[in-house]
């Protein structure tokens, strides 16, 4: 559409000419019930915007997404809406030095999750709605000022249907004529104003701090209050807001906290102020391990961080995305290790947080963390694993090289300097060499201003009587930058590896010398990066990786084992150690591993490894293995434990022979046991998935257990398996879904992506590789940026790894120079990706 992509100049160029002194938004959402005819259902919404010219010129323009708009009117003049209006943005001139615009437009609710997204529950027919913007999508409710730098108050009122409760960012009240009016927020921008409106179950709690005292609540469907507890989500909001008053010495500002979790969400989460909204997945509704409520945990935080991070103080542009979500993520993990009950989330950075960030740092599309952020396309993009994971992970090596004190004064001072206005990236750092004495600008430089990932190796001598001479850290990578890190020495002891010496060191350059250590006893196993300071890949010497091929688990500290699994993963993805080995290492030693959130992620990882990076004559093999292994730890779990969840899920995942097919049929009718396992409702979906992909699951079985679980969550896991089913006519049908209609709300065409390719199935799946290259561009151009990202990226044949789909690739690429940039990216990750499992598998053949 003209004008929907939004460039960095052009925003520039408009915060250079205006101001906005504030917004009073009328939507009338009666529409959502009831019989519609439209063949777009819409909302009215009428939106009255003040704002000042404060620079050179009288033309801009106000951006708004909607189908029509009835009435368009500057400073008392009517302006022709089939003149001034394209459909994305209106035009305006003959500005004053104050002005007033009122836009009556029809807007369109949502099956996308952006804008104002609307769901119908197949359980009892309920209609919710709620809002999600980020980046841009507020332009699809109301008509705005679509850009981060131009905050402002809004004052919102929302007529609704009767009995329904409606939510924003301030608090709210109905009158007697049936609209709920709310008060006024301080200044924020665009992307976090929200609505949610519907007939949401509602719990309230009240968190108190000396004279301040800030109402709580926490919402879902009513489908789901029976599976709610509302109660863990209060404990750790107010572990939450006690830890972040403590730390920041700037009181909660939005008044209000509610947090509502909704259906068919694009994200884990959004810091709306005042009004933070969750997918409702983080809602369990059977029984889940303990890593999944420090995930939900870490969520909560990192979204309350943004208050402070984000919402207080906001970026100018995209390019400074960083200044809130690589603090929301450190923060997140930060307050979650040391408010709360989840004391070792560091382990879970480490193991699965940093996985992220490393991947996104090895791609082509790879960028600092300050990124050039050309347009709203960009930033769509960039909400990514360096953003988040890795921007976090710098964050922790910045504490580490100014100290916690001088870090947490820093952010103290941004907040009361920079309090509801914009900043860039220079703020940040005048205020931390202001508290640290260092200069931030060359760190700055080598940590936020390049991209990649350095890898930090040992290199050792030892003399005549096995004591070190030498030890020194390699550091390699495009740009050498300087490391805190911690050397740990480790030893085994009656059967542990633990650690007997531990130097902290700065590293700099290609080769540094540890003084520190020479003369120690030989160690069996040297870690790099002990403790995880820094941000960086670690290698092993060839001591230490015979030590952990025969003795991982008898590392004895969880963050250090955790470390350990890491660079072994690293290791197998950058084509260095043979998958059936990384297995090898799997399955001698994931039954010991006491983190259920590492072992969830060793799952990942050792099912990632047979489908992507094993040569193909070894797959069969691998899988069996996997399978074998995950029965066998299954068996050996304690009765009703976590471990026992967390291994039938990967044995149910990786079943294929006939026996495991025919437990799974046991475990599924109930003549099958094992002893303290539930076989609750999302359990039994995982097991019948297994049994739908190996075809021993028909559309009436499919049918069936849906009958069991009419809800959202079955219809989604209803879809995915019809999809998964190894059919030809499955496949047609499902690519249809997603391909040539647009009929599926997001979640349904996730589904269906999800179950679409299975890697049993990839004969089957194969006629789809050129379909794919021939329909790309068409999608990018008809659908909505996070549906065509959904299906660029999932649709992808990664499963056809073979170098003729590389080059089919890398011919789209070329004969597609001049596609759009992000629709390019997507394709040169997938590419990428591609490219690296040939490469692993060419590792794994040599073992052969």
């Amino acid at each position: 559409m003209p004008g929907e992509n939004l460039t960095r100049d052009e925003a520039h160029e408009r915060a250079a000419l205006l101001s906005v002194d504030g917004y009073e938004v009328a939507l009338d959402l009666r529409s959502a019930v009831g019989e519609s005819t439209e063949a777009v259902r819409t909302f009215r919404s009428v939106t009255t915007i003040r704002f000042r010219r404060t620079g050179e010129g009288d033309a801009t323009f106000a951006d708004l997404i909607a189908p029509s708009v009835t009435s368009v009117t500057l400073n008392g003049r009517a302006l022709d809406p089939a003149v001034v209006f394209d459909g994305a943005r209106i035009a305006l001139d003959g500005l004053a030095d104050e002005n007033v615009l009122v836009v009556d437009a029809q807007c369109a609710y949502s099956r996308t999750g952006e804008g104002m997204h609307r769901f119908v529950d197949p359980e009892d027919g309920e209609v919710y709605l709620y809002t999600q913007y980020e980046p841009a999508d507020a332009r699809r409710v109301y008509a705005n000022f679509e850009q981060p730098d131009l905050k402002a108050p809004y004052r919102f009122e929302v007529t609704a249907p009767e009995g329904w409760t409606v939510w924003s960012n301030g608090a709210g009240e109905r009158d007697a004529d049936g609209t709920w009016r709310f008060a006024e927020t301080l200044p924020i921008s665009t992307y976090i104003t929200c609505v949610v409106a519907g007939p949401y179950h509602y719990v309230t709690d009240t968190y108190r701090r000396g004279d301040l005292e800030i109402p709580l609540g926490a919402m879902c469907r009513k489908g789901l209050a029976r599976h709610f507890d509302a109660d863990d989500v209060f404990l750790v909001t107010k572990q939450g807001l006690d830890f972040f008053h403590d730390t920041f010495d700037y009181p909660y500002p939005f008044g209000k906290y509610d947090q509502a979790f909704v259906p068919e969400y694009n994200l884990g989460a959004m810091e709306n102020p005042g009004l933070v909204t969750f997918t409702e997945e983080y809602i369990y509704r059977g029984k889940v391990t303990r890593a999944a409520y420090e995930r939900r945990s870490n969520t909560i935080l990192h979204e309350m961080a943004h208050m402070w991070f984000g919402d207080l103080v906001t970026m100018v542009w995209w390019d400074d995305l960083w200044l809130k979500e690589s603090f929301a993520d450190f923060m997140g993990s930060f307050s979650l290790a040391e408010a709360t009950r989840f004391t070792d989330s560091w382990v879970t950075f480490a193991n699965n947080r940093k996985a992220w960030a490393y991947r996104a740092d090895q791609l082509p599309s790879t960028h600092p963390i300050t990124a050039d952020i050309r347009d709203l396309e960009d930033a769509k993009l960039n909400f990514d694993g360096i953003t988040y994971a890795k921007g976090a992970a710098v964050l922790k090596q910045l504490v580490a090289y100014v100290g916690r004190d001088a870090f947490l004064e820093g952010a103290r001072r941004y907040f009361k300097r920079h309090a509801y206005g914009n900043t860039r990236l220079g703020d940040l750092l005048s205020v931390l060499e202001e508290t640290s004495g260092r200069d931030m600008r060359a760190w700055s430089k080598s940590w936020l201003q390049t991209s990649g990932v350095n890898v930090l190796a040992p290199e050792v001598t030892y003399d005549a009587e096995g004591r070190i001479t030498e030890l020194a850290v390699l550091q390699e990578g495009d740009e050498l930058r300087p490391h805190r890190v911690a050397v740990g020495l480790y030893r085994l002891a009656e059967g542990e590896l633990v650690r007997y010496a531990r130097v902290e060191a700065d590293v700099a350059g290609v080769r540094t010398v540890v003084a520190e250590l020479a003369g120690s006893e030989r160690p069996d196993l040297i870690l790099v990066n002990d403790d995880d300071l820094t941000y960086c890949k670690v290698r092993f010497d060839e001591g230490s990786l015979d030590t952990l091929r025969g003795h991982l688990g008898d590392v004895t500290d969880p963050l250090a084992r955790a470390l350990c699994w890491s660079a072994l993963w690293n290791l197998t993805r950058d084509g260095l150690m043979p998958a059936r080995d990384f297995v090898a290492v799997v399955l001698a030693f994931a039954g010991r591993e006491t983190d259920i959130g590492v072992l969830q992620m060793v799952h990942a990882w050792a099912r990632t490894s047979v489908t992507h990076y094993a040569a193909p004559a070894w797959r069969a093999e691998g899988g069996r293995l996997l399978a074998e292994g995950g029965l066998r730890e299954l068996r050996l779990a304690g009765p009703g434990s976590e471990h026992q969840l967390t291994w039938a899920r990967f044995f149910a995942a990786t079943a294929s022979s006939d026996a495991d097919l025919q437990l799974l049929e046991g475990l599924l009718a109930g003549n099958a046991r094992i002893d303290g396992l539930d076989v609750d409702q999302e359990l039994r979906w995982a097991l019948l998935s297994t049994l739908a992909e190996e075809g021993r699951a028909d559309e009436t079985r499919i049918d069936g257990e849906l009958a069991r679980d009419d809800t959202a969550s079955g219809k989604r896991h209803q879809v995915r398996l019809l999809a998964s089913r190894p059919s030809a006519a499955v496949k047609a049908q499902a690519w249809a879904q997603v391909v040539e209609s647009d009929a599926l709300s997001n979640a349904l065409a996730g589904a269906v992506i999800a179950g679409f390719a299975q890697p049993s199935q990839r004969e089957l799946t194969a006629p789809y590789a050129e379909k794919y290259f021939a329909v790309i561009e068409r999608i990018w151009a008809e659908r909505s940026i996070q549906i065509g990202m959904d299906v660029v990226r999932g649709l992808f044949p990664a499963l056809q790894d073979r170098p003729e789909t590389l080059a089919a690739t890398d011919a789209w690429l070329t004969e597609h120079a001049d596609a759009a940039p992000a629709l390019r990216r997507l394709v040169l990750e997938a590419r990428d990706d591609l490219a690296r499992a040939l490469r692993a598998q060419e590792c794994d053949a040599l073992e052969a």
